[in-house]
This record gives C-alpha cells, structure tokens and sequence, in this order.
C-alpha cells in the first residue's frame, strides 16, 4: 500500500500522519501551494511532489484532500494518467463517488469515499485523536471489505454506506456537529444579556453541556432529556418564549422544542403534551 495525497490541508496532514504513524507508507504530497505539500511530507517523512504525474505513477492509493467543490477537477487532472487498478479516494462526507468521479469505471480504477466522522481542526494535532475516529465508507465493491478490513486493524470501527443514504448520512453529521455550535452561540448571547462576558458564559456552560453529553451517550437522548419541556412546565416556557426578541430565535427555540416534545412523550407516554405543543405552535413571529 503506498499512499499518495493530493492536497496539503487539515485532512491530508491528518490522514497521513495518522497512516504513517502505523507504518503505512505515504509516497507524498502534491498540492497547489508547495509551501504546505512540502510542510505536509516533512510533518509525514515523506517525499514532497511537484509534479502530480509522478505522484501518481509512485502510489497505488491516491487521497484526493482538498475541499468538496474542487474534488473532481482534481479528479479530472489525474484521470487521464496512469491511474488503471489503483484507488481514487476522498474524502467528502456530502459527495457520493458517482458525484466525485463520474467516469472512473472508464479508466478502469477504483472510486472510494472515505469519510472520518470527526471534526478535524488542526493539522498538527487531529492525527493523535484520529485513533476514536468512526470511518464511513462507500464506493467500488470490489474492495469494500479490504477497506473495512484496512480501517478495523487500525482499531477504527467502520460503517458500510450505500450511496442512497449518503445525503441522510452527511444531514445527520452536520446536525450533531456544526449545529450543536450555532446552539451553543445562541445560549452565550443569552447569557450575554444577564452580564456574562463570552469566556465567563463558556465556563459557566461547559459543565452543564460535557455532563449532559455524557449522559446522552450512556442512555440516549430519550432517557437523558431532563428540563421545563420534559415536566410539561407551561410557565416556564412561555417565560422563554417572552425573552426571545427576535424571529431568528424563536423559530430555533420553537424547532427544537417540538422534536424534544416528541421525545419527552416517549419518555412519558402517559403525559399528555398537547397543551404544551399548541403553545409551541402558536408562538408569533415578529415580521
């Protein structure tokens, strides 16, 4: 297995330094910006690559790590050289491989969408957490079960993804990652209103958001929910409702509290909630 990466950024430092770190060999780097391929092959000990032919000559794996709207340009680039019998892999969550590499069955390769369900941030450091990564992949079955195999000997567990679901699957991502921040910026603004500075708000909430977190993972979302919603606490929510000043804000607080009611009823299929959803339901916008 000898890995080539086209692309020097969070992801192609990450996956390559995770892959090296289990001696796994990385041919090198290619990128538009040398600076970073030659940054990304010294952080990797690998060879730095300034011309894409060779690269692709030197690997029988190629990672193409850049971002999702330049995947099948670079796709593109590269199809037209020696690329039969080698994999063709991204790394997009949201592109499936027939979006990514529309013809690779034409050029006799193999299209894989190799996806660590994880928030890489750093190019430095992401690599050492990479080992709780959960991989999703899907493509070419051919291989299917040699990349699972690859990712399981690693220590990773691995989901199989038909392209079908893989809309589903990146709504599901984006909802527990990238939304849980724009929630949690709407609590510190809140917080904001009653004196709190932001690095006081992200103390006072860390507690309570790390603990609700773990619960969640222990029992389910269903068993952990606590609150005004779950105890059927009219007054408590039209208190909320009322210090919401804007229409942004309560379309949020009205969204999530309808899901949670559908959850609070699954918990306490005896409570009639109904009261409480036409309260949520008739919440007026401001135009």
């Amino acid at each position: 297995m000898h890995i080539g990466i086209i692309g020097a950024g969070k992801v192609g430092f990450s996956l390559g330094k995770y892959f090296s770190e289990h001696e796994i060999t990385i041919t090198g780097y290619y990128s538009q910006n040398p600076e970073s391929a030659k940054e990304a092959s010294r952080f990797t000990n690998s060879k730095f690559y300034s011309n894409l032919n060779r690269l692709v000559d030197d690997s029988n794996i190629i990672f193409i790590t850049v971002p999702d709207s330049k995947i099948t340009s670079v796709y593109d680039k590269i199809k037209h050289m020696q690329i039969a019998n080698k994999h063709i892999c991204h790394c997009s969550g949201a592109m499936t491989v027939a979006e990514a590499f529309p013809d690779i069955i034409n050029y006799h390769a193999y299209g894989y969408a190799i996806h660590p369900l994880f928030p890489i941030s750093s190019k430095y450091y992401s690599y050492l957490e990479l080992k709780n990564a959960f991989f999703c992949i899907e493509g070419d079955k051919a291989y299917l079960d040699k990349w699972e195999y690859f990712f399981r000997k690693l220590g990773n567990p691995v989901r199989m993804i038909s392209a079908e679901t893989k809309t589903e699957y990146h709504t599901a991502c984006t909802i527990a990652s990238n939304f849980v921040c724009g929630l949690l910026a709407e609590s510190i603004a809140l917080l904001e209103k009653c004196g709190f500075t932001q690095e006081e708000a992200l103390v006072a909430l860390k507690p309570l958001v790390m603990n609700n977190i773990n619960r969640i993972f222990e029992v389910n979302p269903v068993n952990a929910l606590t609150g005004a919603i779950e105890r059927c606490d009219s007054l408590t929510i039209r208190k909320h409702l009322a210090c919401l000043d804007s229409e942004l804000d309560l379309k949020i607080y009205q969204s999530m509290s309808l899901k949670l009611i559908e959850l609070a009823q699954e918990k306490h299929p005896d409570i009639n909630y109904e009261s409480m959803k036409q309260i949520i339901k008739d919440i007026c916008f401001i135009v």
